[in-house]
């Protein structure tokens, strides 16, 4: 069962309804027995009465009522009987109880001897009535217990729901921490029975934030390390340049192989400037078409080396997040669609809101993304397959560091065809500024 309210709830009911089942058959039992004794005492206490009747003076209509009747024997003679009495012995003399028949019911008998006077005297109680009596007694004293069943099971919701309390506000203050948050939990008060649990919580969150940090210091060391040697490589691929033939493949490979490591380092950086822990502290108040327009003038240059015709629509849009985020997020959209558009195509960058929130949107009319790749192009290091895009430079890291500053901004990423004839279109949908906080 996944609820543990509904596994607690039905478990003390369960026991419950089964203890107050065990104990009303067993009470039952034990007052049928009770009753029955009863009612036998008092069939004694009607033969005693019978003993001291004038029975001249009773006629053959005497009646004690609907369920009881007597007969009076004496030397096999009937002396007298009630109204219900047969003229047959209604038992054998025998002293004691039995059970007989007639009248059309069966009844509860018992015969006593009168030795004074020679006399056997039986009297008898109807069966079917003493049974009803005495399970409307029963009944009455179970009904309280079968009918408490249900508010017992509602006292059990409330109690359970309230002791179950303290866990749901610990499940929702989880539920509420945002994705740069890792600071632990200090729940203003919690039970014993919790305190292990949220231990544990914050001993993860530790354990994942320490990762966290160490993974961002090997790649801003790494990444830092790196800068010194690749300077110094363009260096002497630049020396080399007036002494080789810069035209030639191995001379081509080389300076795209240095370009492509110097790009990687870049993106290493971008990644951790982007980190959950800084971002939060740069948050603001930025014009994202504003951003897009610097973005777009420091890469000009690239579009138009590559005979593309960039565009860029839209007006003021604006949103809170981090102006080196943001800017990392449109410049990775962008160069990634111009590496991917070909000589002569077309990119259009688009900042606006609609219904879903401010939004910025990056069209192209390459060759496009298949609907299959479209679920892992957002992971590290994934490349297609297509052999177009195994001529294009690239390290891999470029969406992934688009979809993690969206998720530091709580935005949300589309990929769908572009509105050319062919091509990608990435629209990055952004919350309302009055609910970035």
């Amino acid at each position: 069962m996944k609820s543990i309210r509904i596994f607690l709830i039905a478990g003390i009911v369960a026991t419950l309804t089964l203890f107050n089942f065990v104990a009303a058959l067993r009470g039952f039992q034990t007052s049928t027995r009770e009753a029955e004794t009863l009612f036998d005492n008092q069939l004694l206490d009607l033969s005693q009465l019978v003993a001291n009747l004038d029975m001249p003076k009773i006629s053959r209509d005497f009646r004690l009522g609907n369920n009881l009747a007597f007969q009076v024997w004496e030397n096999d003679m009937l002396l007298s009987a009630s109204f219900h009495a047969p003229q047959t012995p209604m038992n054998e003399f025998n002293s004691g109880f039995g059970f007989a028949n007639f009248d059309g019911y069966r009844w509860r008998t018992y015969s006593r001897q009168d030795p004074l006077k020679s006399r056997w005297i039986i009297v008898a109680e109807r069966s079917d009535l003493r049974f009803t009596l005495a399970e409307n007694v029963v009944l009455e004293s179970i009904a309280p217990i079968l009918l408490g069943i249900p508010i017992a099971a509602l006292l059990v919701w409330v109690i359970v729901s309230r002791g179950l309390k303290p866990l749901k506000l610990l499940s929702a203050e989880l539920r509420q921490k945002q994705v740069n948050d890792l600071a632990s939990l200090q729940p203003s008060s919690i039970p014993a029975e919790l305190d292990q649990v949220v231990q544990s919580i914050n001993g993860f969150i530790n354990r994942l934030n320490s990762t966290l940090e160490r993974e961002q210091r090997f790649s801003a060391d790494a990444a830092h390390e790196l800068r010194t040697p690749i300077s110094a490589l363009k260096i002497q691929l630049h020396n080399l340049g007036q002494e080789v033939d810069t035209h030639s493949a191995s001379y081509h490979e080389l300076a795209q192989g240095v370009e492509r490591l110097q790009h990687l380092v870049e993106q290493l950086l971008s990644l951790y400037r982007s980190s959950p822990a800084q971002f939060a502290a740069t948050c603001t108040s930025v014009d994202l078409h504003e951003i897009t327009q610097d973005v777009v003038a420091r890469y000009y240059g690239l579009i138009e080396a590559r005979r593309q015709t960039l565009e860029l629509e839209g007006d003021t849009t604006m949103i809170v997040g981090d102006r080196f985020a943001l800017e990392t997020l449109v410049a990775n959209l962008l160069t990634n669609a111009a590496k991917y558009t070909p000589p002569g195509g077309t990119i259009l960058l688009r900042t606006a809101a609609d219904a879903d929130g401010p939004f910025l949107l990056v069209e192209d009319s390459g060759p496009g993304i298949a609907p299959a790749d479209r679920e892992h192009i957002f992971e590290r290091f994934y490349r297609t397959n297509d052999e177009r895009s195994e001529s294009i430079p690239g390290c891999g890291l470029g969406l992934a560091i688009v979809q993690h500053v969206a998720e530091l901004h709580r935005a949300k990423i589309t990929v769908s065809d572009s509105s050319f004839a062919s091509g990608s279109a990435f629209k990055v949908i952004f919350p309302e500024p009055d609910n970035a906080a």
